[in-house]
């Protein structure tokens, strides 16, 4: 362990320490076996991908980042969430971590990082799958809900649940509390200007037209009954050549969540073919 890596006592995992931030990351699995990266989505952290960690673990060396100003990697003030920046991070913790090739798997605006690591560094990644990432803003889904910024972060358990319920759409699922706690964690800085970010990244350039040119296979699985993006919206990845698009009835727009074992087998298929 170098002095840029620390152990975390309280997860097992470890904290990259960088030039600009310090990130947390857990790594599971097969040290020896293929390396598959994990990327959370706004407002969540690593541990949004702990159902499905527990399934590719088996076979996989899972990786699993905390995005600056997430979970318990650092959380700065200033203009250090940019979506190219994020990428970069992420980029530099695999290179802390000896990774020479990974496969990334990113949920929600996790895959406009994915995307832009993709842009940044071609040769360290293999293969990207894309879960309930919108392609465009054209396809977002405008929501209803607002709150008053001088709550923060002493809004209720409710107030969060209304402002994370699009991300859910399977009848009975109740919003885990770890995910409650993830969000009541975020400064409100960390939390706006990573809105921003994505946005401001998808305004610059739709992620088809991004991802077409890197020639990187890629599946895109999305949840048929969405409410952050437009479920049809899923076709216009069918630009990137050679791109899978599947849909998922029943699910919405956390498909790792809200059914992990149906998820996991596209994605292990998927992960055979490219690791």
């Amino acid at each position: 362990m170098t002095r840029d890596i620390l152990d975390d006592a309280n997860t097992g995992g470890r904290f990259v320490r960088l030039d600009d931030g310090v990130i947390h990351v857990v790594v599971d699995g097969a040290a020896d076996g293929p390396a598959v990266v994990l990327l959370h989505g706004s407002g969540a952290s690593l541990r949004s991908w702990d159902p499905m960690a527990a399934i590719l673990a088996a076979s996989h060396r899972v990786i699993r980042i905390d995005l600056l100003g997430h979970g318990r990697s650092g959380k700065p003030a200033g203009d250090v969430y940019q979506t190219a920046e994020q990428g970069r991070r992420v980029g530099q913790v695999l290179d802390r971590l000896g990774v020479p090739r990974a496969v990334l798997l990113a949920h929600s605006s996790g895959g406009l990082v994915a995307t832009a690591l993709s842009e940044q560094r071609p040769e360290l990644v293999g293969a990207l799958a894309l879960i309930d990432t919108g392609p465009s803003l054209d396809a977002f889904i405008a929501q209803d809900f607002a709150f008053d910024p001088e709550q923060w972060p002493e809004l209720s358990d409710e107030q969060i649940r209304r402002l994370m319920r699009p991300a859910f759409s399977r009848a009975g699922f109740r919003i885990p509390r770890q995910l409650i706690a993830d969000v009541r964690a975020m400064t409100l800085h960390s939390f706006t200007a990573t809105m921003r970010a994505g946005n401001e990244y998808l305004r610059q350039r739709p992620l088809p037209d991004r991802l077409a040119p890197l020639g990187k296979p890629l599946l895109v699985l999305f949840g048929e009954q969405d409410r952050r993006w437009r479920p049809a919206s899923a076709a216009d990845y069918r630009a990137v050549p050679g791109a899978r698009v599947e849909l998922l009835p029943g699910l919405g727009h956390s498909p790792i969540l809200e059914d992990p074992p149906r998820t996991a087998e596209f994605l292990l298929s998927f992960i055979a073919l490219h690791a």
